[in-house]
């Protein structure tokens, strides 16, 4: 017998058939002798509508009654497959966030988790109740709901597996487990039976959409085995006795239980990236804080960075990447502090893609990165920037060759094997 927590997306949710067939997906475990919390986001697209409500209703609100609205869907979900649980002779009961209680910061619509107090879940759950809870919410310090941002229901389930002590934590998508890449792009892309968190941190930061970058985060500080799966495969075709097959999936653990590290696990890619230049910038003491602080300020996120200092010493180039859609506030911010920051002149460029290579056998091999180099010297893809880890090493190129470059990589690292 194992203790899970199983989460369900909004494409999982989408409809009342595929509410049946969730339930049907819980009941299996609960029959094979699991005892079972199930975590749900809202239906799809009801998430869009009750935002688009709020801002129709009022553009400039109070961000704690945006939090009362846009819970709401993840509650109807609960409400929902409780009912269709029930309805197969499934003791089950919802679970609303603030009922748990998971205590938050009084960050209202990007709440961090604080606290969970599981003690009364753990009791139900044990006594073969399931308990279907709402996910990305739960209650601030001030007494109000407080929701978790975009994606927040995956950071709920992970936390609540690491809560109540769960064996493991199945996050049932539209996908069946982690590819070596976006299978959109290179078809001959293959699943991954196992992933390190660090791996899958990486991937999730850098562009891979399958889980929350924060869920992962949180997956790897408490230690909770992750295991990414499809919602829409046969629940009567898998067996979830122990010591079977099943399922199938790609399961985010700690690397020493990876018995074969490949030397790269994945290829991402990230669209829509914008570089930016500061020309002839005095190479003093404090310049950097200067030019970055400002950013930072502003909430816009930077990437890729690298400088360049001239002949003399005196002067110095800096070169960085933020998000395309930040690079307007950027360049206004960066103005505004032009006296301080002293730049001879600005220049700026969009349409360019991020590429990054991701494996945690890098640690050990040398020459990964100059075997990228020379692939896309081939393909006369042009490297405009280039970054690097302990895991994982990124390039920017022209957003054009985002795809050629993702599949001359993904071959010529050996992922096409796979296939």
């Amino acid at each position: 017998m194992a203790r899970l927590v199983m989460k369900f997306g909004g494409t999982s949710v989408a409809d009342i058939d595929r509410i049946r067939n969730v339930a049907r997906h819980v009941k299996r475990e609960v029959d094979a002798g699991n005892e079972v919390a199930v975590v749900v986001s809202a239906m799809s697209g009801k998430t869009n509508e009750l935002v688009s409500w709020t801002k129709e209703i009022s553009p400039i609100h109070d961000a704690r009654e945006y939090d009362a609205v846009v819970a709401s869907g993840e509650q109807v979900t609960s409400g929902l497959l409780a009912m269709a649980l029930q309805s197969m002779g499934v003791d089950a009961r919802s679970w609303q966030g603030w009922q748990i209680p998971l205590k938050t910061d009084n960050a209202h619509g990007a709440a961090r988790i604080e606290k969970i107090e599981s003690e009364l879940l753990i009791e139900r759950i044990s006594g073969g109740q399931v308990a279907v809870v709402a996910g990305f919410q739960g209650i601030g310090p001030d007494n109000r709901i407080a929701t978790l941002g975009r994606g927040g229901s995956d950071t709920s389930a992970v936390a609540i597996a690491a809560a109540i002590n769960a064996n493991r934590c199945d996050i049932y998508t539209d996908v069946d487990g982690v590819y070596t890449t976006d299978p959109r792009i290179e078809p001959r892309a293959a699943r991954m039976e196992k992933i390190s968190f660090e791996e899958m941190l990486e991937m999730a930061s850098l562009g891979a959409k399958v889980l929350q970058v924060r869920s992962v985060e949180m997956a790897m500080v408490h230690g909770v085995r992750t295991f990414v799966r499809s919602s829409f495969d046969d629940p009567e075709s898998i067996n979830s006795k122990e010591g079977s097959n099943d399922p199938v999936g790609t399961l985010i653990c700690d690397e020493e239980e990876i018995v074969e590290r490949e030397v790269v696990t994945g290829i991402a890619y990230s669209k829509d990236e914008a570089q930016i230049s500061l020309r002839r910038v005095p190479d003093k003491p404090g310049i950097s804080a200067s030019i970055f602080g400002p950013l930072a300020d502003a909430h816009i996120n930077v990437d890729m960075i690298v400088q360049s200092v001239s002949e003399d010493g005196s002067k110095t180039d800096m070169t960085f990447t933020v998000p395309e859609t930040d690079a307007a506030k950027a360049l206004q911010v960066l103005e505004e502090q032009k006296e301080t920051i002293a730049f001879e002149n600005i220049q700026s460029d969009t349409g360019l893609s991020k590429i990054s290579v991701i494996g945690i056998g890098m640690r050990s091999h040398a020459g990964v990165a100059s075997t990228a180099f020379a692939a896309l010297a081939e393909k006369n893809i042009n490297i405009r920037a280039i970054t690097t880890s302990e895991i994982k090493f990124s390039l920017l190129i022209d957003a054009d060759y985002t795809e050629l470059a993702v599949r001359t990589l993904h071959a010529v690292y050996g992922l096409n094997k796979y296939a």
